[in-house]
């Protein structure tokens, strides 16, 4: 009982730190894009800005909570329930330290993609109830687009697991000890972020939503709480893929000596994960977005042949010992 009660607090302590986190990192983007295109961004509330996503938050409360009558009303609300609890499910299963961390499963890492296969219906079912065109383009686009990096994002984890020998998480990161995984598995590292950042919806794949050609994509019908658990659903997707990029190839909460001992790993953990979300908002301003027959001709074409290229590399590395 009390390993019960532990594990609730532990949950409501992680819940509760990644929902204001998700709040933050939009002002933190609109504020580093602000400094990188030599403009100011949010300043004006609070120091720096900082209380801009409170008043954001509290202003898209205060809008109504509409639902078009032509929608299926059931499913135009469930949606977005569904993409949230989704990415919160995955957090689950990630190790943010030697003795923090929800469930320490024997398959983990296939928590995290079925979770991650199961968010697409938050889209599509979007796109699907809101019976207007643009809001139905948006969600196909966003099925076909997940459908589609799943498989490489799949492939491009095997080559760790073939390393280790589990799918266990926790065990993942302890067998960096003697080094990260980026050293042999920079190509599946690649793969991996592309298909993230596909994964996620973030620009420059963010296709399914593109608000030059589709207006909002699968979300245009959306407004008040329901629009915005899509955006802490894109923003907690964000960290998520940050945090398992740096589990899976970065050695998770681990530093070389003697830096393990200049912060705790929680600390480090945490670093490591906003360098890789300072990395996502920077492809923001950096890349044009693709065409969405490109999109997916690169996945197919280039993608799936480098995992699997990646693949039978690594496993013959390891047959023969050198890995």
């Amino acid at each position: 009982m009390a390993d019960f009660i532990w594990k609730l607090i532990e949950i409501t302590i992680i819940i509760a730190l990644l929902i204001p986190l998700a709040a933050m990192l939009v002002w933190v983007e609109r504020r580093m894009i602000g400094i990188w295109q030599d403009r100011y961004g949010p300043n004006r509330v609070g120091p720096a800005g900082v209380l801009q996503s409170v008043a954001d938050l509290l202003k898209i409360l205060g809008k109504e909570d509409w639902i078009p009558p032509f929608s299926d009303k059931k499913a135009f609300t469930v949606a977005p329930i569904i993409g949230a609890v989704c990415v919160l499910m995955s957090f689950a299963v990630v190790p943010f330290s030697p003795n923090i961390g929800v469930s320490n499963l024997n398959i983990g890492l296939l928590f995290f993609l079925a979770m991650a296969s199961l968010a697409v219906y938050s889209v599509v079912l979007a796109g699907w109830a809101s019976n207007s065109k643009y809001a139905l383009l948006g969600g196909m686009r966003a099925a076909a687009q997940t459908v589609s990096y799943e498989v490489f994002m799949g492939l491009s984890v095997m080559g760790v697991v073939l390393l280790t020998g589990t799918f266990n998480l926790r065990e993942i990161v302890l067998a960096q000890q003697d080094g990260w995984h980026i050293s042999s598995q920079f190509v599946g590292f690649f793969v991996f972020l592309v298909a993230g950042i596909a994964e996620s919806h973030r620009l420059p794949f963010d296709l399914p939503e593109a608000e030059t050609e589709l207006t909002a994509g699968f979300h245009t019908e959306y407004s008040g709480l329901k629009f915005a658990l899509f955006f802490l659903g894109e923003y907690l997707g964000v960290t998520l893929i940050s945090a398992m990029s740096v589990v899976l190839f970065f050695g998770g909460w681990l530093m070389p000596a003697p830096l393990d001992s200049w912060l705790p790993p929680l600390a480090w953990f945490f670093l490591k994960v906003m360098a890789f979300v300072m990395f996502f908002i920077l492809l923001r301003t950096s890349l044009p977005r693709p065409r969405f027959d490109q999109l997916l001709s690169f996945g197919w074409k280039v993608m799936l042949p480098v995992a699997l290229l990646n693949l039978v590399v690594t496993a013959a590395l390891a047959l023969g010992g050198v890995l």
